[in-house]
């Protein structure tokens, strides 16, 4: 796995780093502190699995170089962290088709999960934008009750078979904490508040 850090700040990038190295310690970890730099090792690097990015550095506009950077590595899953928290902006930045948010200022815990989750293949919206957000508003694509996650479908079939998180964790080879971002996930997905709701509306719908 190679993943790209894009930061103007030299000391977030190596703390960032170091959280990754934990995170997935087979990766190869690569480093650009402007837009031109990330283009220019997009261009030369090939498979670059998933770039981490703050979208606020000066060289270019972060809108224009979003399409650019998703036109030269279509197959990259882009996780923006960076300081705003306005809701517009997020919103903006996620239909562009990102695979999550994570504001700078959010706890080491759950910014470590939330990056831990986006790699194995899920997304994360901070919460605070999701209370008063319809989930469909937050992508450029019609993501409907009956569309999940492939990680989110595997969480809803160990719940209807009555496993615990742990049991969870275990079959699915991750942490109980990331078990419990996906869980949480699946039920905003569902709109409902529990597990057991959870399972009801999805035999309903047909997904289990």
């Amino acid at each position: 796995m190679k993943i790209l850090i894009a930061d103007d700040h030299a000391l977030f990038r190596d703390g960032l780093a170091l959280r990754l190295e934990e995170i997935a310690p087979e990766a190869v970890i690569l480093q650009a502190s402007s837009y031109s730099q990330v283009f220019k090792i997009l261009n030369t690097e090939p498979a670059i699995d998933v770039l981490v990015l703050d979208v606020e550095m000066q060289d270019m506009p972060w809108l224009e170089s979003l399409k650019k950077i998703h036109a030269l590595a279509p197959k990259t899953k882009i996780i923006v962290v960076s300081a705003s928290e306005d809701s517009r902006t997020i919103r903006t930045i996620l239909a562009t088709g990102v695979k999550g948010y994570i504001p700078k200022r959010s706890e080491i815990k759950v910014f470590n999960n939330a990056l831990k989750l986006i790699i194995e293949g899920g997304s994360y919206v901070p919460p605070n934008l999701l209370e008063n957000t319809p989930l469909n508003a937050l992508s450029g694509r019609n993501i409907g009750i009956k569309t999940l996650t492939t990680r989110q479908s595997q969480v809803l079939d160990l719940i209807a078979q009555g496993k615990s998180n742990k049991q969870i964790a275990y079959d699915m080879g991750v942490s109980e904490s990331t078990v419990k971002l996906h869980i949480n996930a699946l039920l905003r997905s569902l709109h409902v508040s529990n597990r057991t709701q959870a399972v009801i509306t999805a035999q309903k719908i047909g997904l289990i």
